[in-house]
């Protein structure tokens, strides 16, 4: 209750006031006032009295709260007051029945006294005095009679509602303790399960897969020990995928011809083609550093996270930019696109690719660095894989970065993104704004699309763990063709299968040509939604045999677990390599030092760069407002190789690559480039 989000009002320490017959106000005291009004004055006075109840529980639950430093003692506390008020009741009804005694024994007297004086010889007048005295003590014995009568159901009924009180009490007090015992336990075999699990081997792929029957279980042998860790939220296999001989057989009579179900169906890679230039296989294994995560999250409850300053503890040794350059991970998807006849088929790869970049997010929990703007990271595969990338940080305040690919093979994708994320308390939301395009340059097709919500839950408690929530809409822009992808978020109670994505392709005028579904962190599939003459048509059951198997994660490399759960390609991206820009992520110190294992050096060094960072936007501001534009909003920093124009297909004001970084590198003319590190 002490460390409440913004925008709430404690009502421990809350004022409550009447304005008139339908306005009340509830106040701080500070800067945080509600004004509220009700419909009439009995609905005034019915949330009047219902706020001054939550205030006394408040008060009490705050007093409660302050008290619970230990609980042994204050459980030892709690049952003594509950002794000594049980003791102070018994003396109040032994008082009682001693006042009952007292009244009956003086009643009697009394009556006996008067009775006395009546059968004295007095004058007329005292008799007639001692008659009426004799009335009212008669009155008053039988008033007398009556309370103690009173005092004895009284009595009867507190012993009889103090013991089941007390055996309710009693009850609570065990059921709190067997509870604690039982919370006990459970985080005892949650450690000792974490402990098995770090020490456990990996399990070859037919003892996890249970055969070759998978054909996706050599390609998961080495993640038995992830599927076991995660087996609250891990997706179980439903989609089945043929063999490529019952493939080709099968759907000779559909309306997909032979050709693009070569191009559809997802190819086995040769092993050499990435071979031709050796690249690094592993990176130093994450060190096991203790930190109290509360400690630093408590004040961040509501803020943006890319203004919370963090420790490179809860990072991964790669930048936002190198992060965003993984989504080229799958590329062989767009070459596969760029082969594609028809429109229609090449919009399920599309799709396909939309959703592999987010294969990698599964059991990457940890953060990125931020990027320093103007920093840059390239990627140049074009002798590899055919295809090279630039990104570059192009705004700090919100924090934005463009991204811009190319290939030999005739695709080229472009994207900037801003990352807007809150921390909840339970769980942080990551939300990516802006859009990504995807140009095949022969037809001349032109995709849109953005990328859903992601969600890190058990910031706090528990293990991390990710989710992919939201819809997506591919657009091309050229034929009006549209696919719509559901990522259905996780739900503990549902029985669908976890991490599902399900889509439709569909022509400009609204008819489905094929359904997609799969799961965003293994494969994607697809299949015809109408197959004439085959009996399968406009949306009925499709047939098992017409199912394509679109994309399929990669394996992770072995003793992923150890490396962050780096993929291939991530455990590359951080790699010195000579010739790149000085602004480029893989000269950037804390960076380099937290994958060396040196964190606190990495700390240190962070700190120098943000303050570094401080100096050159108040040196920018300084500028501006010598210049007279201290009342402009916008930064007057300037990308190096990214102009900001306005998009003709998305009619937005983008980020587009300048086309000069590559010219630049040839000639290692890097004059320009700022000093950030």
């Amino acid at each position: 209750m002490r460390h409440t989000c913004r925008g709430t009002i404690n009502l421990a320490t809350a004022n409550i006031s009447v304005e008139d017959s339908c306005n009340f106000v509830i106040s701080n005291g500070g800067a945080q006032t509600y004004h509220l009004k009700a419909s009439s004055e009995v609905e005034r006075q019915r949330w009047i009295t219902a706020l001054e109840l939550a205030k006394a529980r408040a008060v009490k639950m705050q007093a409660e709260s302050d008290d619970s430093g230990d609980e042994d003692s204050t459980s030892q506390t709690d049952k003594a007051e509950v002794h000594n008020t049980l003791r102070a009741l018994s003396g109040k009804v032994e008082d009682l029945g001693t006042c009952n005694d007292l009244i009956a024994k003086h009643g009697t007297a009394l009556q006996r006294s008067l009775s006395e004086l009546e059968s004295l010889r007095l004058p007329q007048d005292s008799s007639e005095k001692i008659k009426q005295v004799n009335e009212r003590a008669t009155l008053f014995r039988i008033t007398s009679n009556a309370m103690i009568n009173a005092c004895r159901d009284f009595m009867s009924l507190a012993e009889s509602h103090s013991r089941r009180w007390q055996r309710a009490l009693q009850y609570e007090r065990d059921q709190r303790l067997r509870l604690e015992e039982t919370l006990e336990q459970l985080a005892k075999q949650h450690n000792h399960l974490e402990r098995a699990f770090r020490g456990a081997t990996v399990l070859p792929a037919e003892t996890r897969a249970g055969g070759p029957k998978d054909p996706c279980g050599a390609g998961k042998g080495d993640l038995s020990d992830e599927d076991d860790e995660n087996e609250f939220f891990d997706a179980p296999e439903i989609i089945s995928s043929p063999s490529q001989d019952g493939l080709g057989h099968k759907r000779s009579g559909s309306n997909i011809s032979a050709a693009s179900c070569d191009i559809l169906e997802e190819q086995v890679r040769p092993p050499s083609e990435d071979a031709r230039k050796e690249r690094r296989t592993r990176i130093p294994y994450k060190p096991n550093y203790s930190l109290n995560l509360w400690s630093v999250m408590k004040n961040c409850i509501g803020k943006e996270l890319s203004k919370i300053p963090m420790p490179v503890n809860f990072n991964e040794p790669l930048s936002m930019l190198q992060r965003l350059t993984e989504d080229m991970e799958y590329y062989t998807l767009l070459d596969r696109g760029a082969q594609c006849e028809s429109a229609l088929e090449q919009l399920c790869l599309v799709a396909a690719f939309t959703v592999s970049s987010y294969s990698t997010t599964v059991f990457r929990a940890s953060k990125p660095f931020n990027p320093l703007l103007g920093e840059t990271f390239e990627l140049d595969r074009m002798e590899d894989c055919g295809y090279r990338s630039l990104c570059e940080q192009v705004s700090h305040h919100p924090p934005a970065a463009a991204h811009h690919a190319e290939s030999r093979n005739g695709w080229s994708l472009r994207q900037e993104i801003k990352i807007t994320s809150k921390f909840r308390g339970k769980y942080l939301s990551i939300m990516p704004l802006g859009t990504i395009h995807c140009v095949f340059h022969n037809s001349g097709n032109h995709y849109t699309w953005k990328k859903v919500t992601t969600t890190v839950h058990n910031i706090i408690v528990g293990k991390l763990w990710i989710d992919q929530s939201g819809e997506i809409e591919i657009v091309n822009h050229k034929t009006g063709d549209k696919c719509k992808l559901k990522f259905a978020p996780y739900s503990y109670f549902s029985r669908d299968v976890a991490r599902k994505v399900t889509g439709e392709v569909m022509d400009a005028s609204g008819h489905v040509y094929y359904t997609l579904m799969g799961t965003w962190d293994e494969r994607m599939e697809c299949s015809p939604a109408s197959l004439p003459g085959s009996g399968y048509e406009n949306g009925a059951d499709k047939a098992p045999e017409s199912k394509i198997l679109l994309w399929r994660r990669n394996p992770l490399p072995k003793n992923a677990e150890y490396m962050y759960y780096f993929s291939e390609l991530a455990l590359t991206l951080n790699a010195p390599e000579e010739g790149v820009a000085p602004t480029d992520s893989r000269l950037r110190p804390d960076q380099r030092l937290m994958e060396n294992g040196n964190w606190d050096e990495a700390n240190v060094e962070k700190q120098r760069l943000e303050e570094k960072q401080r100096i050159a936007r108040r040196r920018r501001e300084a500028e501006r407002e010598k210049v007279g534009e201290d009342d402009s909003p916008v930064d007057s920093y300037k990308p190096l190789w990214f102009d900001r124009k306005m998009d003709t297909v998305s009619k937005e004001v983008t980020y587009v690559y300048r086309g000069t970084y590559w010219e630049a590198k040839e000639k290692q003319e890097w004059s320009a480039c700022p000093d950030i590190f």
